[in-house]
């Protein structure tokens, strides 16, 4: 199932999976979401996609306040990089 607006240039680039949880108790509760969210792996596959990064370094922390989250900053720098064909939010 190939989307029409995937084109060459985006699978020569890697796709990121950036998966998270704003909490802890969301992450120990919450596993569900945790299975689908990692699920998405196998559709970014049948996109076309062989290189795919799984940021997983957040689980657990909330984008309120000050707290670093160091996948989602990598993710940023990648993009930036023009390394990324695709990212797969939450």
């Amino acid at each position: 199932m190939i989307s029409d607006k995937v084109r060459p240039h985006h699978l020569e680039r890697k796709a990121i999976l950036h998966v998270r949880q704003s909490s802890a108790h969301r992450v120990l509760h919450n596993r569900e979401s945790n299975a689908l969210q990692y699920a998405m792996r196998d559709r970014l596959t049948a996109l076309g996609w062989s290189k795919i990064e799984v940021i997983d370094d957040d689980l657990g922390r909330s984008a309120a306040g000050c707290v670093q989250r160091a996948g989602f900053e990598r993710m940023v720098a990648e993009v930036c990089l023009g390394k990324v064909g695709a990212i797969c939010p939450r």
